[in-house]
């Protein structure tokens, strides 16, 4: 009798929690989040010497004044950058499919911040500036393309692989959000590495309400077998951060290890260290959120504000075995 009770009230809220969310993605898709796209790239790729000025007026922005029309002249026809464009534009002859992403993107972001404003998106070419690839400011955003050419592109030959591995076009508006995310976050009061571990599962939980339908290995950034690994091993990672006291600790080392990007998280055990993927601080920081979120029923918004130690007691957080 009483696991047939149980049963029922799974299932009855297993109904409420997709009627909810139904509900919830119905009220956003009403919400007007039209997307305007500049195709700078384009207009400069194809711009002759003579055409400078018109592109300085409608892009001041992106001409800083203290270079001269010489350097950008140049830049013109450099046949590096010219092989650049070339490149950009075979990758990305229109921006369709990511203006829609970008457009539900921005749907979700104004359901929970109102006040956000729509911003113009200007696409560019930035020498491969893979630490900046998306700049969002309040009424723009700067979109890298040549950032996006995929992890086996021949411009990236001399970079890292697991930096090459992000340059995909796939974590383009994942980039966004994290950008988004990271601007209403508050910045940490401390630096332990459980602080750090909740401030980022704060902003990957975010992207997670702003990007419903993208799967968790994109929001992370890590391919699926990186977020499998991470899965599989929740349980020893977890033990691993317990038995070495590491929660607490203020060692920078340890968000070197655990939180930054990296080829892979440094746990000290060679068996683990060569399987693992960078950031797993971070995954767990998420799992933690997660767990705390499950469990106590506030707003996106006040969560944002609440302390991580808070989170983290009120969690009850246990890794999945």
């Amino acid at each position: 009798m009483k696991k047939s009770i149980f049963i029922a009230v799974l299932i009855s809220s297993i109904f409420y929690g997709c009627n909810t969310t139904d509900k919830v993605e119905a009220e956003i898709s009403k919400i007007n989040a039209d997307v305007r796209v500049s195709r700078f790239d384009r207009e400069f790729a194809e711009a002759k010497v003579t055409d400078l000025p018109k592109l300085k007026e409608a892009y001041p922005f992106l001409f800083p004044s203290q270079y001269p029309d010489s350097i950008w002249a140049a830049k013109m026809q450099d046949s590096i950058q010219m092989e650049l464009f070339n490149e950009v534009g075979q990758a990305f002859p229109d921006f369709i499919d990511q203006k829609q992403d970008l457009e539900a993107l921005f749907q979700h972001i104004k359901y929970y911040f109102p006040e956000t404003k729509v911003p113009r998106v200007i696409t560019l070419t930035s020498e491969v500036d893979y630490n900046n690839r998306v700049i969002l400011a309040d009424t723009l955003l700067l979109v890298g393309l040549d950032n996006y050419l995929g992890p086996e592109h021949r411009f990236y030959t001399d970079i890292q692989d697991y930096i090459a591995a992000g340059l995909d076009k796939k974590f383009m508006v994942s980039d966004v959000a994290d950008n988004f995310a990271k601007k209403v976050v508050p910045k940490l009061n401390d630096r332990t590495l459980l602080s750090e571990m909740i401030y980022y599962g704060k902003i990957l939980y975010l992207k997670d309400q702003l990007m419903t339908s993208e799967p968790d290995a994109i929001l992370m950034g890590y391919s699926q077998e990186q977020l499998e690994w991470a899965l599989a091993n929740e349980e020893p990672i977890w033990r691993n951060f317990i038995e070495q006291e590491h929660l607490y600790s203020t060692d920078r080392e340890l968000q070197l290890r655990f939180i930054e990007p990296a080829p892979f998280s440094k746990f000290g055990l060679e068996l683990i260290d060569n399987e693992s993927p960078g950031r797993i601080g971070q995954y767990i920081g998420w799992q933690i959120v997660s767990a705390f979120m499950n469990k106590n029923e506030i707003t996106v918004q006040q969560l944002l504000k609440i302390p991580a130690e808070e989170i983290f007691k009120k969690s009850s957080f246990k890794p999945k075995k």
